[in-house]
């Protein structure tokens, strides 16, 4: 492979620098792989971590009628903290040299943490996850904002899709790893997730070339004070930033039900398979069957919709597969509620696997047709800074509808039987999911008619096409 080659072909690509008009780059090969690989290796705690060891364990702990509010409040708490700090971390990179010391500093963290879970108990393995969970979400807020190092905009949604493509390689090696080691101890799961999330994240760290910022600068409280400052204005600023504001509320609410969805999927799974006939060894077979269906359907989803928004655009690319997750969140809905059979959940999953890599593929380049390129790491704290309040609020009404119905099936009793127990959280499931259909149709009716025209940043006003006046 040759090393000095461009990331498309072998022409040099174009990068917007810094409040200045476009610099000639050579983008390696080397940094682009490596910051694919960087989405492989943060799948890995994702998928390993948060979707498929953790919850089942505490499933174990505290019972199927318990752990979707047991796990939801833990998962509300950790995301309290990232929202609150995303702008902050976010100014802090941009007032820096690199950001590449920073993603660095969080995945050591994150990997250290992860192979003290399930060492010392219920409790304590939450709160080492809360940290964890920081670290792994301060970590994917510097990734994304490394996006401009490694493309240009003719191929950033080709860059940005095969990133998520690739990363979903990550969810196959985490479920392999569950599979190979089904009678290991969760502690061995755990840190086998965290030496696989640190190797295949080196390459990032060392092939990955960015460029110095010419305008860092010292930060200290003063700066930060400045910081959230210029972040409120920011968001206010709506004639300054055409469409930003829209954008980033409309985010909050499709982000809110996807993530939840995607932390409680093998809980759903499971209770599922359970009230289906089978028994706990099934429903675990059926949940990593599942799961790697939704894996390999969401590889494919990468590929399919980052072609596509390369093609179309990332607005109408986003409105088409928030228009399919309306319809998942519907037969999610249906599937706990009416107790349709075993095999609409994998029709279920499938689709959502293939739809979540299309948001990812869509809203990373629109996020940046809305960005000044001297504002990219502050503007990236916002973009995560919604997510992780979504992450708060999703986790949240999804443990309180959940419980409130289990309460409400259970009369204040006690279960008569596991199987009774899953039917109820089943039920409740169904409803949760129903709550989160609402969600992402008003995400969907915000975001919509969003313009995605390029903007004229050195003129600071409306997109350069003025032809398109965007929707603020």
């Amino acid at each position: 492979m040759d090393d000095t080659s461009s990331a498309s072909s072998s022409e040099p690509a174009s990068i917007p620098s810094a409040g200045g008009p476009s610099e000639p780059r050579v983008i390696s090969k080397r940094s682009v792989t490596g910051w694919v690989l960087y989405d492989l290796a943060n799948t890995i705690f994702s998928m390993g971590v948060i979707s498929l060891t953790l919850p089942f364990w505490m499933r174990q702990q505290v019972g199927s009628d318990k752990v979707d509010f047991q796990y939801g409040i833990v998962s509300a708490i950790s995301m309290a903290v990232v929202f609150v700090l995303s702008p902050l971390l976010g100014a802090m990179t941009d007032h820096a040299r690199r950001r590449l010391p920073f993603l660095m500093a969080s995945t050591i963290i994150c990997v250290a943490l992860t192979t003290l879970m399930a060492r010392f108990g219920l409790w304590w393995t939450c709160a080492i996850f809360i940290l964890a969970n920081i670290a792994y979400q301060a970590g994917t807020q510097y990734y994304d904002s490394l996006l401009p190092e490694v493309s240009n905009e003719s191929n950033r949604g080709k860059i940005g899709g095969i990133g998520v493509g690739i990363g979903y390689l990550g969810s196959f090696i985490a479920v392999g790893l569950s599979l190979k080691f089904k009678d290991a101890a969760p502690s061995t799961l755990f840190t086998l997730y965290a030496v696989a999330f640190l190797l295949f994240a080196l390459p990032c760290m060392i092939f990955v070339r960015e460029r110095d910022n010419p305008r860092h600068r010292r930060f200290g409280y003063a700066e930060a004070c400045a910081s959230l400052k210029n972040t409120w204005k920011t968001l206010v600023s709506s004639q300054e930033y055409p469409g930003l504001a829209r954008f980033l509320i409309g985010r909050m609410f499709y982000t809110d039900s996807i993530n939840t969805v995607i932390s409680v999927m093998t809980l759903f799974v499971v209770n599922v398979a359970v009230t289906a006939g089978g028994t706990e060894q099934e429903a675990t077979g059926h949940k990593d069957k599942i799961m790697l269906l939704a894996i390999s359907l969401a590889m494919a989803g990468g590929f399919a919709w980052g072609w596509l928004n390369d093609r179309i655009g990332p607005r109408k690319t986003l409105n088409a597969v928030l228009s399919c997750w309306m319809a998942i969140f519907l037969l999610g809905a249906a599937i706990g509620i009416l107790g349709l059979p075993l095999w609409t959940m994998y029709l279920m999953a499938g689709a959502a696997g293939f739809c979540l890599g299309g948001v990812w593929a869509a809203d990373r380049p629109f996020m940046l047709r809305l960005t000044p390129p001297d504002r990219i790491g502050e503007f990236y704290g916002l973009y995560g800074m919604v997510g992780r309040f979504s992450a708060i609020t999703g986790p949240l009404v999804w443990a309180l509808i959940t419980s409130t119905v289990v309460r409400s099936l259970s009369h204040g009793g006690p279960a008569s039987s596991p199987l009774e127990q899953a039917q109820w959280a089943r039920t409740a499931q169904g409803w949760a999911a129903f709550a989160l259909l609402f969600m992402m149709i008003l995400g969907f009716c915000i975001v919509r008619k969003v313009s995605d025209a390029p903007r004229d940043w050195k003129r600071a006003t409306a997109p350069a096409d003025e032809s398109v006046k965007p929707v603020v």
